[in-house]
């Protein structure tokens, strides 16, 4: 063996290529059960008996023939030098499709390895392969591997090294097209070898033949001298003249007859035939009529399960934070380095606190969005979603980008990769930034919370994310129909069977998604909290419009919890523990309980309930006060210098100095909208809580 390979993982789309990467890799790339995850090369090493093997996972095509993107890389990939071996990845459960690809691999003469993948799916559907027959149609031979489950894998790898070992004895039979179609390629492979072009250095003459007769889009583009391109265009309007059939469809044709034959010879089906689970599931999910409502459940159902698991754990990582910093303060003494002291415990604890705690948001989001791309689900969204996207001008396919807008608009962007209209691919990435991306959902979770009583909190959110779809879809169909014009694509796509997502990929994908999360807080949102604290904090201003520390002074004398109110509360069971010594002490009761209370419905008598609206008066107007406060120690601080210069600009939307600010310091992370509002609502916590005070925002 050598010291080291490069080996290329090629397959259909959805063939489990990326988790057969994942197993031998070690590494972790998203797999998802629907078409296009994988939209450009992916590499990872591993060693085998001492070798350094490079891993190259390709996009998932059906062929070779460039006439989509993912195509076009697979074979720019393919064609390059330096390629040893080939992993063909099969789905066992459709043979004959899944080795058209493999008939064109082998064209490259490049060694091949073939893996069959998902042999537990094809067992079920009653297949069974006479694999040593199999091997002598291709020349190659075939391991068994179940991809989900990491069977198979340590079979690969022995398959692996004894093929790496023989690379030189690896021979590749050669198709034959027939006599026309044969003698059609050897007169322009014998063209291309009498001018010994460079670029049979990479590649065989009679593979590069092939593509100039096919009129491949990927061989065109490569400069030919004139001869050859003459003996092309000879052949093909002698193949034309006499079949009338074009070159690429005489050898498409050929391929299928020559798989239907090897799938006849080496496949039996066990068993008596039965509509799959997949095929009933689809009879609802996919219905006409039931399936749309079903979508807009399901996506309900998301967002719901998404607030309701995250709102807890929120809550506890709010206490953290503020337990964190209070015992920072504790710990430091006012008088020593006071402006570092608040920089730790108000810039970066709490602004990094500030963020962090949307975490459980983002994890139980991607969790949900894991299960719908690995159960099968996203297709059938997809295909239920094409006869309403069509209408405002898409298709079927622009879907899953939208979909993937929800978590970042810039995977988002890349899976359009996958739409083969050049139309319809633009006007999809046009609409993506209307789609509520994975960084406006802290503020989407710091804002209901606000405004919105728990129950109707999931509804809030399903309802932002539908009028952005709804809005995208319009703006859509106006581009269609004015700069983009065109008709539309016929839009095909494969539905894979459902499966039930594994635990292991589930918890990946969720940990990926929370890691670029946390890397942004501990990265960009750091140094962000850092800047916005220095800029929102100096120049400090020392004579204040008002002598708000009097005023709130006053409100809580005068609008405190009386004895009485305290004892009618207390005898009502209303409050009791903690929270009945703290009204004692303060006179007050804090938002949280008082939110809680409502949220709980507990039944008052009127008594109780004029103490509850008394206590409630009282943290609006403290609260108010202290907003009052800290937007005018914003308005002098450089911060607060900047928005009040731009405020003419925003002041036409009815917006005024502050959120000029804000937006002006949203440009580099939209996530630090949450620093900054935390900046204008300093004492007033949990900041979640801070907007109930808040006016003219």
């Amino acid at each position: 063996m050598k010291q080291s390979y490069r080996i290329a993982l090629a397959g259909n789309p959805n063939c489990g290529k990326t988790t057969i990467f994942n197993a031998l890799t070690g590494a972790r790339q998203h797999v998802g059960n629907y078409p296009g995850v994988t939209v450009e090369s992916k590499s990872g090493k591993f060693v085998l008996n001492g070798a350094e093997i490079e891993l190259i996972d390709l996009p998932g095509v059906y062929s070779l023939s460039s006439s989509s993107p993912e195509e076009e890389v697979v074979f720019d990939e393919l064609t390059k030098p330096g390629i040893d071996l080939i992993i063909n990845v099969v789905d066992s459960t459709i043979p004959q499709r899944s080795l058209y690809l493999t008939t064109q691999l082998a064209e490259l003469h490049i060694p091949m390895l073939l893996a069959f993948n998902m042999a537990d799916d094809a067992e079920k559907k009653g297949l069974k392969y006479d694999f040593p027959k199999l091997e002598k149609y291709f020349g190659s031979p075939i391991v068994q591997t179940i991809g989900s489950k990491a069977s198979g894998v340590q079979n690969l790898l022995k398959q692996l090294t004894k093929t790496l070992n023989e690379l030189e004895d690896h021979g590749v039979p050669m198709l034959s097209y027939g006599a026309d179609i044969d003698d059609a390629i050897n007169a322009v492979s014998e063209k291309i070898d009498a001018l010994d072009l460079d670029i049979c250095k990479t590649i065989p003459s009679r593979f590069y033949a092939i593509k100039l007769l096919e009129h491949d889009s990927s061989a065109m583009k490569i400069k030919v001298l004139e001869p050859v391109q003459e003996e092309v265009e000879v052949q093909i309007k002698h193949l034309l003249d006499k079949h009338a059939i074009k070159a690429e469809t005489f050898m498409a044709d050929c391929r299928y007859a020559m798989l239907a034959g090897a799938c006849r010879d080496t496949i039996s089906k066990t068993g008596e035939k039965r509509r799959e689970i997949s095929d009933k599931i689809d009879m609802v999910m996919t219905n006409k009529f039931l399936g749309f409502p079903l979508f807009l459940i399901i996506m309900y159902i998301t967002f719901w399960f998404t607030f309701t698991c995250a709102d807890p754990l929120m809550g506890y990582i709010e206490e953290f934070f503020g337990w964190l910093g209070e015992l920072i303060k504790g710990a430091w003494a006012e008088d020593s380095l006071p402006y570092l002291r608040s920089l730790v415990t108000d810039g970066i604890i709490g602004g990094v606190g500030g963020v962090i705690v949307f975490l459980p948001n983002i994890l139980f989001l991607f969790f949900a969005i894991a299960i719908l791309e690995e159960s099968g689900y996203m297709s059938r969204a997809a295909f239920v979603m094409d006869g309403i996207m069509r209408k405002f001008g898409l298709q079927g396919k622009s879907f899953v980008p939208l979909v993937l807008g929800f978590g970042c608009t810039v995977p988002a962007i890349m899976a359009t990769r996958t739409i083969e209209s050049q139309r319809d691919r633009t006007v999809t990435i046009m609409v993506l930034p209307l789609m509520s991306c994975g960084a406006r959902l802290p503020i989407y979770a710091l804002i209901i919370p606000a405004f919105f009583a728990q129950k109707y909190q999931a509804f809030t959110m399903w309802a932002i994310y539908i009028i952005g779809i709804i809005i995208a879809l319009i703006a859509a169909r106006i581009m269609k129909a004015t700069i983009f014009k065109g008709d539309g694509e016929v839009y095909l796509m494969e539905l894979p069977p459902y499966r039930m997502p594994t635990f292991q990929s589930l918890m990946l994908h969720m940990w990926d998604r929370g890691k670029m999360y946390l890397q942004k807080a501990g990265t960009i949102i750091l140094a962000t909290s850092i800047i916005l604290y220095v800029c929102n904090t100096f120049p400090q201003k020392k004579n204040y419009d008002k002598d708000y520390d009097t005023l709130i002074e006053n409100v809580q004398t005068e609008k405190s919890l009386t004895d009485a109110q305290i004892k009618t509360l207390e005898d009502g069971k209303i409050i009791e523990g903690e929270v009945l010594e703290t009204a004692k002490n303060e006179k007050a009761l804090s938002r949280e309980f008082i939110d809680e209370l409502e949220e709980n419905k507990v039944k008052l008598n009127d008594e109780q309930a004029k103490a509850i609206e008394a206590a409630k008066t009282l943290n609006d107007e403290v609260g108010t006060l202290e907003n009052e406060k800290a937007a005018e120690e914003m308005e002098y601080t450089i911060s607060g210098r900047v928005g009040k210069t731009l405020e003419p600009l925003f002041r036409p939307l009815g917006f005024d100095w502050k959120i000029a600010t804000e937006q002006s310091e949203l440009l580099p992370q939209k996530k630090s909208l949450s620093l900054r509002w935390g900046s204008f609502m300093r004492k007033a916590k949990p900041m979640r809580n801070r907007l109930h005070c808040v006016k003219n925002w």
